[in-house]
């Protein structure tokens, strides 16, 4: 099998400052660029449910884009060495197969949109030993680690786009070092998507305490499972929404927000769900990046879940959770706090709980979609797994225990 060509091509997608884009307009768009034909036929197919009901059932579509720490082989300390990453990972026609990041001690991976799960794994599995074997060759190690374990100052990514955001939010932008792994599912049009934010936003804390993977920054146990958020949350406009309840709240918002002046563009809006503004996608944004690729395809796993449940409650004209923003934010914080090892709050309820409940929570109220999509029984079982030896940030410690911080981070590779 190739290795799939990156989900960000070379040429630019994004908006023109100020203007707000139109996401996941119901007329369907292009296949997204440089995919290979038979992906591009598969997300042609299931874009067709737009102009044919009756295949409203069709499989959606589902992508991963991970992050990944560039860091040098015997200090274990990030290194800025992703321009070279870059121009050896390429394909026979040299199209990129990795994509540069705000920081030049990162790059990022991305898998065409597939339908079947199996092929995402094996997409992760491919796309991380390319970026692997481009970082050797650049005297480099690529680490699917959330945040920087060893201290570093990072150097930002020559960009017009990121200078500009440097300008604008200064040492927040300069500190910024963080992988993050992001699930974009296939939506049917806008309704549908801001249908689907509504409704997946009380799950997402239970999502992102399963993918927990970052609890050293700058040589320290931060004493969190998933510090990244903590970090990321120095963003405006970080963590959970307020309710939407139509298309029209929702670009309405964020025309606000851009002509507020505090954002650069309409790329800035970091919440923990969102409409891309690039593909007719629900971006699932609230995961670290997986040490494990099984751990990133049941994240995979239950972003599709939540967004095909969520659309049929919304077909079905059940309301979305009324759970205030704030109680999510308590949530999100116990979630990166300990992640599976402690307790969580209850999606619905908000009441603490042990985190196995919260868990077995979440997997009844996707398992109807993900029995439809034949993928319940591998998350249950790799929820199960990470539940009984632990998240990321389980691993890290416990190999920072045996072999220093950075013996732990070499023992990351890909």
């Amino acid at each position: 099998m190739e290795l799939p060509t990156a989900g960000r091509p070379g040429t630019s997608c994004r908006p023109a400052q100020g203007r707000v884009p139109e996401p996941c307009l119901d007329a369907p768009p292009e296949a997204p660029p440089d995919l290979p034909p038979g992906d591009a036929r598969r997300w042609a197919g299931d874009r067709v449910a737009d102009r044919f009901p009756d295949r409203s059932a069709a499989v959606r579509t589902v992508g991963v884009e991970e992050e990944l720490l560039l860091v040098d082989p015997r200090s274990g300390r990030a290194v800025p060495v992703a321009p070279r990453v870059l121009a050896l990972a390429a394909d026979a026609a040299g199209r990129p197969l990795l994509a540069s990041e705000l920081q030049q001690e990162q790059i990022e991976t991305a898998t065409p949109p597939r339908t079947a799960l199996g092929a995402v794994e094996e997409d992760l599995r491919l796309l991380r030993a390319c970026a692997g074997r481009a970082a050797r060759a650049a005297g480099a190690l690529a680490v699917p680690l959330a945040t920087a374990p060893l201290p570093g100052r990072p150097s930002l990514t020559p960009d017009a786009r990121y200078a500009a955001i440097r300008d604008r939010f200064a040492l927040t932008c300069l500190q910024q070092l963080t992988c993050g792994c992001h699930v974009h599912v296939a939506v049917r049009s806008a309704r549908e998507g801001v249908a689907v934010l509504d409704r997946v936003r009380v799950w997402l804390p239970v999502v992102a305490a399963l993918a927990a993977n970052s609890p050293f920054v700058d040589g320290e146990d931060t004493g969190y499972a998933g510090y990244r958020t903590q970090v990321w949350g120095r963003w405006p406009t970080t963590g959970p929404a307020d309710l939407y309840g139509s298309v029209a709240v929702y670009r309405e918002r964020l025309r606000r927000y851009l002509d507020s002046g505090v954002l650069l563009d309409a790329g800035m809006l970091y919440a923990d769900a969102r409409l891309s503004h690039r593909y007719p996608t629900v971006e699932v944004r609230v995961a670290d990046v997986c040490r494990d690729v099984e751990d990133a395809v049941l994240v995979a796993a239950l972003a599709r879940g939540l967004v095909d449940t969520a659309a049929r409650e919304w077909r079905a004209g059940l309301p979305a959770p009324a759970v205030e923003t704030g109680l999510l934010r308590l949530a999100a914080g116990r979630a990166r706090r300990s992640g599976v090892a402690g307790e969580l709050l209850h999606p619905l309820s908000g009441l603490p709980v042990p985190a196995g409940s919260a868990v077995a929570a979440l997997l009844a109220h996707v398992a109807p979609a993900l029995e439809a999509t034949g993928d319940r029984a591998a998350a249950e079982r790799r929820a199960e797994r990470v539940l009984a030896r632990g998240t990321g940030a389980t691993w890290q410690r416990e190999e920072a225990a045996r072999a220093g911080l950075a013996g732990m981070v070499r023992r990351a590779a890909v």
